[in-house]
């Protein structure tokens, strides 16, 4: 183990463009859902729905914490509409399985999307039995990344210890409340969008771009 880690005991990783890479264009599929799911609900063209798309996604960190605040959108229903998508663009990742299996201490998946969602994605990844628990939006009580509040939850919940946890994630300003909690932050820029928003020095320990590749790395040779 790379003795800048020797102390982690807790693994927190995100999960969409992080354990996949953003170039699957997986979350595009997701996004055009949203689209069509605001066209139905504001009876609007595809070039309004997507302004009030993005409009929701920069003011509250996602388009669904905006819907709720100012359309009274049910969480659950949305969910289900935007992520039943089809998971073909998403490969098997033996490295990273590897990678995840070598780690000492427990793996975690903190997500802003819902629990069937990502358990369906870790699977098709080919990594679901190398995590210990999955924290999802509902376990954050509908408050998504970057709002501290989740983040205070998921250490509660399972015990984590700050001091001895890190958090690896492709959106750089969801790192910050991570950081202001103590724990040691992992930024993958990757070319996610908005990724690089709010991307200071002050709460990234680490930029990396590829997590498969960095477990690699930081654990050594596995052959």
């Amino acid at each position: 183990m790379d003795p800048r880690f020797a102390h982690v005991h807790d693994w927190i990783f995100d999960l969409d463009n992080c354990l996949y890479p953003a170039s699957t264009g997986l979350f595009s599929l997701i996004d055009e859902r949203m689209g069509a799911y605001i066209q139905r609900l504001l009876r609007c063209d595809p070039q309004e729905a997507r302004r009030v798309q993005k409009a929701h996604f920069h003011a509250h960190g996602t388009t669904l914490a905006g819907l709720m605040a100012e359309h009274g959108v049910d969480p659950h229903e949305f969910l289900d509409d935007v992520h039943d998508i089809p998971l073909d663009r998403v490969a098997a990742d033996e490295r990273l399985a590897r990678g995840l299996g070598r780690l000492p201490g427990r793996k975690f998946v903190f997500t802003n999307g819902d629990a069937p969602y990502a358990r369906r994605v870790l699977e098709r990844i080919g990594v679901g039995d190398h995590f210990h628990q999955l924290h999802d939006i509902h376990a954050s009580e509908l408050r998504p990344k970057p709002d501290p509040h989740g983040y205070r939850l998921l250490c509660q919940q399972f015990g984590i210890d700050p001091a001895r946890a890190l958090m690896v994630e492709d959106m750089a300003q969801n790192l910050r409340p991570a950081k202001a909690l103590g724990m040691t932050t992992v930024w993958v820029d990757n070319g996610s969008e908005r990724g690089n928003h709010d991307a200071d020095p002050a709460h990234i320990d680490l930029r990396i771009t590829d997590v498969g590749e960095w477990l690699h790395q930081i654990l050594g040779d596995d052959d």
